[in-house]
């Protein structure tokens, strides 16, 4: 490692701990507002395996959003809002 990468790193390892003290404002804060994927799925009434069958993803990967280690993107994300908004709707057109 080149000694100005070593300094930045240094440097960037003080301002994380300044910050973490509350020394130091953040240069920049992310929102995360995890959709309620679990609620959404006790809404319709089925179990994990049920509906990440239904919607198309691993066991694992649902029980990653329901616990929030993850987030859902793209398509999953928009049919989850939709099932959010309109369960029953989603039901009929996904149970398999």
């Amino acid at each position: 490692m080149k000694n100005k990468d070593f300094k930045d790193l240094l440097t960037s390892i003080d301002q994380a701990r300044k910050i973490h003290n509350g020394k130091l404002k953040p240069g920049r804060i992310f929102r995360f507002n995890p959709v309620a994927v679990a609620n959404i799925r006790k809404r319709l009434h089925v179990s994990q395996a049920e509906f990440a069958y239904m919607i198309g993803v691993s066991i694992d990967t649902l029980q990653n959003w329901e616990q929030g280690r993850r987030r859902p993107e793209g398509p999953a994300l928009a049919l989850l809002k939709i099932a959010e908004h309109n369960p029953e709707t989603v039901m009929n057109a996904l149970h398999a």
